[in-house]
């Protein structure tokens, strides 16, 4: 073989193992509340970031993701390539306990393993994760020993839980937060029937009582006292990480977890809102109200109750008051939802559509 050959061949080498292998994954750095307090910076850069993606909360069979990461992993990581591929930096992902503890102090190993796992495809993805704990969704899940528990033993399991995670997350840059809980709220008596759940959407209970007695005590004193107990759970073994709670606001308060006293304890705020065509105004006054010198995340926003035009507009409104948003996605594609003719497909379609036209 001649030289020229030769050289032709190894260019031709070069260039398929530089094809085989692929783009090199993004470097993640963990992420810190900027000095100016209203918003996130890379720890090592100093670079701003701004939370903008989905939470991954079910599949499109209604499925949690519990139900399928063992045996349909390659779904699961399509679907985290299809999200960054639609421009999201973050996924918020849920935790049941049903899935992740056994007994009042024994977690699931298998479901740790799951969670390492996804962790580290984040990692090769180029994506954070908000990491929320702690779920309830489907009530024929929960089982009976958890149930069943007084506050005493439930905060205890509680923090087991928060105990196992943190340590199988803490040395990753991938893990954006923690959530202590999805819409928790503090009952100002005991609620009858005692129900540590409260009502249900599209069969899934998202709302959840931290105690049943309040005895008297201030909703805003118990709301500190749980936050200060799963934090400490937390920091055992992670002192780094941000950690936030998943709030929805009821007209007037009410879940004893909108005090400014319960905001010290946080990172951030997270807020779940979803405004309503003729009713704009009043859902800034929301997100307004929770402007109180923290970052603020929209946690949780969708078309639900009005056009995605509309929610682009007040997306932009509330613009100065947020550091970034977070709305779901279900693993169906933009190109799959246009093919569909179901009204819940379109609302989505419509969503994502929005999403890749709205800027950080």
């Amino acid at each position: 073989m001649g030289h020229r050959a030769v050289c032709g061949a190894v260019a031709l080498a070069l260039v398929v193992l530089a094809c085989s292998c692929g783009p090199a994954a993004p470097r993640l750095e963990r992420v810190v509340v900027a000095s100016d307090g209203k918003g996130f910076v890379g720890a090592e850069s100093g670079q701003r970031f701004a939370p903008r993606g989905f939470n991954y909360d079910h599949d499109r069979a209604s499925r949690l993701l519990e139900d399928y990461w063992e045996a349909e992993w390659p779904t699961v990581v399509e679907d985290f390539r299809e999200m960054k591929a639609l421009g999201a930096n973050v996924v918020r992902i849920h935790l049941q306990v049903a899935r992740f503890m056994d007994g009042p102090d024994r977690p699931n190993a298998a479901s740790l393993d799951r969670l390492g796992r996804l962790v580290a495809l984040a990692e090769e993805t180029g994506l954070y994760l908000d990491v929320t704990g702690l779920g309830c969704y489907r009530r024929g899940d929960v089982p009976d020993w958890y149930r069943d528990q007084d506050e005493a033993g439930r905060w205890r399991t509680q923090e087991r839980f928060w105990e196992a995670v943190a340590a199988r997350c803490a040395k990753s840059p991938a893990v954006f937060c923690y959530d202590l809980m999805n819409e928790p709220v503090v009952p100002t008596a005991r609620p009858e029937p005692a129900d540590w759940l409260v009502g249900e959407f599209g069969g899934f209970s998202f709302v959840q009582r931290i105690t049943l007695d309040p005895a008297g005590r201030p909703p805003g004193q118990i709301a500190r006292q749980w936050i200060g107990r799963m934090t400490a759970a937390i920091q055992r073994h992670d002192t780094q990480h941000l950690i936030t709670i998943g709030l929805l606001p009821f007209p007037g308060g009410g879940t004893g977890l909108e005090s400014r006293e319960v905001a010290e304890l946080l990172g951030f705020l997270s807020v779940h809102i979803y405004p309503a065509s003729g009713k704009m105004p009043e859902a800034r006054r929301t997100v307004e109200g929770f402007a109180v010198g923290k970052p603020l995340v929209l946690e949780e926003i969708f078309p639900l109750t009005c056009t995605a035009p509309e929610l682009g507009r007040f997306l932009e409104d509330v613009r100065p008051h947020v550091a970034g948003w977070i709305g779901f996605y279900w693993g169906k594609t933009p190109t799959e939802l246009a093919r569909s003719g179901e009204i819940s497909d379109a609302m989505t379609l419509g969503w994502l559509r929005l999403f890749q036209e709205m800027k950080p």
